[in-house]
């Protein structure tokens, strides 16, 4: 199946771009990008042995911080300018320890509001395809208008 392009026509490049430079935390955990596309997003965090807890697996923290990137990367999707969407809730639930590797996150639109924006994500094990940890979040959405970003109301 041929992946649709993204809704706003922002690029992998794009976003990896926005996130190093506005999000610095993201940048310092070296999220790449791999696809966005119509209402879904693939990102990868690669291995880092500071992420390995007890028991030799993948953190809590890195796995959840990997979706709510992931996320936020489809509220780019709907949004030209998502700089201001911000999660609002998130349920997380571990399925299986992460092995020591590259992890896949792949979000995905559920509902696309004015306001609110519900999307899951998937974080795979990259070594076994292993399903780790499935999110369900909500986004609340910047405005259409406002200075906030960047567009002026019109006048009433």
């Amino acid at each position: 199946m041929t992946a649709m392009p993204p809704r706003t026509g922002i690029g992998l490049a794009d976003f990896d771009a926005i996130m190093r430079e506005k999000v610095p935390f993201v940048g310092d955990m070296n999220v790449r990008t791999e696809e966005l596309s119509g209402d879904r997003a693939l990102l990868r965090l690669p291995f880092n042995e500071r992420h390995i807890r007890p028991g030799n697996v993948i953190c809590g923290p890195a796995i959840f911080a990997l979706a709510d990137i992931a996320l936020y990367a489809v509220a780019w999707l709907v949004v030209p300018k998502a700089d201001l969407a911000v999660t609002t809730e998130a349920t997380v639930h571990f399925l299986s320890g992460a092995k020591p590797g590259d992890l896949l996150a792949e979000a995905k639109i559920l509902k696309a509001g004015k306001r609110l924006l519900i999307a899951e994500c998937h974080i795979r094990s990259a070594v076994d395809g292993a399903l780790c940890a499935h999110v369900i979040g909500t986004y609340a959405m910047p405005p259409e208008k406002g200075p906030e970003n960047g567009t002026v109301p019109k006048p009433v």
